[in-house]
């Protein structure tokens, strides 16, 4: 059941915490720019966005339904932590390779993601994949150019010898020792120059990029690194004081990995008591989540934690988006039954919605994203040809809160709520 708070909205304060992203906040406003007016060019609304002093946000006066409503929008940026932890270069990146393969392998995490979808799992070993096969063509290919060297070196020295009427045996050793000098010298700088060359691509392969971002998440086995644990607090501040202004709506949207984020922050405002009955509605939107990579790792207890508490919590509002279409996310998984830390019957959070790309895309635009997995990740927060229930822009700029809004919707029939985590533990 929905919390019967507040339902509509005149002044919204929106909280977006993005996924695993080195850009800064400002792609995320021109991108609410642009696909916020092709929205209400579709939809047939008005909705106009005025940048703030700040950076990192920006404000939105619409008017949707015959009502007006104004919105603050601020981004919750990491992308200083992103970049610090894509600097390790591909000695690292490869070290990180083996140290996150060895975890999700050796606990036995991978196996059991797989059992809830195909898509993640696919994506998660794409990058793994991938650098393995650039570290084998870069072998082989070095191979192959410095045994060509060696070859070259051997001929040319034999045609020297025999012009100097030398016989082409005489001192076989010092020939192995100029052969393996020259096939090193050759096989070192070729390997490097593949390797790099390889990065140098890694805009159109992301095979780098995906690679820091699993790392990243595994890198103390499902716990927030130190630094995150901070940001946490610290985005914990912003919103508590947004929770005090005199507004009707602070809403938190969690994208990708930002998702797990945003449950964390919300579930510490709950667990303080900062939610008042006379204040402004609390809501939590999770878009594409991929919280079981993390929720299944054996450290990952506070994720698993503020799971379990926010599932039943009274003072929030709690919606989870999802599409099969999005091979990126958990789609319609239910984080918190599968993490194995369901509350039982107390359980209410969270609804389980269909983005239902395949149906609020045109087939022309589906064609078109079918093989961007990136784009179709991002699709979440951009315009619908044919906008169903999910409206990005008209809940986060329209008049209803994200409770009332949905209120009365009953979560997927698809909905995926099997116990698949080996590790349920919470006590940290």
């Amino acid at each position: 059941m929905l919390p019967r708070r507040k339902s509509q909205v005149s002044r919204r304060r929106v909280f977006y915490i993005p996924g695993y992203d080195p850009h800064p906040s400002r792609r995320y406003r021109e991108l609410y720019r642009s696909e916020g007016c092709l929205q209400a060019e579709i939809s047939g609304y008005e909705i106009e966005q005025k940048s703030e002093a700040r950076d990192t946000g920006w404000r939105v006066r619409s008017k949707i339904d015959g009502a007006r409503t104004v919105s603050k929008i601020d981004v919750l940026v990491w992308h200083d932590l992103v970049r610090g932890s894509m600097r390790a270069g591909i000695a690292g990146t490869y070290l990180a390779l083996v140290r996150t393969a060895w975890t999700y392998l050796t606990t036995g995490t991978l196996r059991r993601l797989s059992w809830l979808a195909k898509g993640p799992v696919i994506a998660a070993l794409y990058p793994v994949v991938t650098l393995l096969a650039q570290l084998v063509a870069a072998l082989l290919g070095a191979s192959l150019l410095a045994a060509l060297g060696v070859w070259a070196t051997y001929a040319l020295g034999a045609v020297t010898l025999s012009l100097l009427g030398q016989p082409v045996e005489q001192g076989g050793w010092l020939w192995t020792l100029v052969g393996a000098a020259v096939f090193w010298a050759l096989f070192l700088p070729l390997t490097l120059g593949a390797l790099r060359w390889f990065k140098s691509q890694d805009d159109k392969t992301y095979a780098y990029y995906l690679m820091q971002d699993y790392a990243y998440s595994a890198s103390k086995r499902g716990a927030y690194p130190d630094e995150i644990e901070a940001r946490l607090h610290e985005f914990r501040h912003r919103i508590e004081a947004a929770l005090r202004e005199d507004i009707d709506e602070v809403l938190i949207v969690g994208h990708s990995s930002g998702a797990q984020m945003a449950v964390s922050i919300v579930a510490d405002i709950v667990r303080l008591k900062r939610v008042h009955e006379t204040g402004p509605a609390l809501s939590l939107l999770t878009l594409g989540q991929v919280i079981p990579m993390v929720s299944f790792l054996p450290d990952a207890k506070r994720i698993r934690r503020d799971l379990r508490l926010l599932a039943s919590a009274q003072e929030i509002t709690w919606v989870d988006v999802s599409a099969p279409s999005d091979g990126c996310c958990f789609a319609l998984t239910d984080p918190v039954s599968v993490s194995g830390v369901s509350p039982g019957n107390s359980q209410q959070w969270p609804l389980i919605l269909s983005g239902a790309f395949s149906q609020t895309l045109s087939s022309e635009r589906m064609a078109r994203l079918k093989w961007k997995f990136f784009r179709l990740h991002f699709q979440y927060i951009c315009a619908f040809d044919k906008p169903g229930d999910y409206d990005y822009f008209k809940i986060t700029a329209g008049p209803e809160t994200l409770g009332s809004r949905f209120r009365g919707r009953r979560t997927s029939p698809s909905r995926i709520d099997v116990v698949a985590s080996r590790f349920t533990s919470t006590v940290t």
